[in-house]
């Protein structure tokens, strides 16, 4: 998979951006799992997308859920046993 940055919230740390393959829409969060730092991509669709460009404030209570692990059903590529934290 080819994840394309699109979009990225330095101070809270998230991105939005597109998979190039499959031309699916995400937001990802960094994780870190003491051995390695990592990105975790949710799926977002069209609507979704386009309203977290403009609207920060629904874009982060997405990413806080996510970081809650709220939307792990949207997880692109589902995590190991080895699952990382937020960071």
């Amino acid at each position: 998979m080819n994840f394309a940055d699109t979009y990225f919230a330095k101070e809270h740390r998230y991105s939005l951006g597109i998979e190039t393959a499959s031309g699916r829409y995400y937001a990802s969060i960094p994780v870190s799992n003491g051995v390695v730092d990592y990105d975790e991509y949710y799926e977002l669709d069209s609507d979704q997308y386009q309203r977290f460009l403009t609207d920060q404030t629904a874009a982060l209570k997405f990413v806080y859920a996510c970081r809650r692990h709220e939307h792990d059903r949207l997880l692109i590529e589902k995590p190991g046993s080895n699952r990382g934290t937020p960071v």
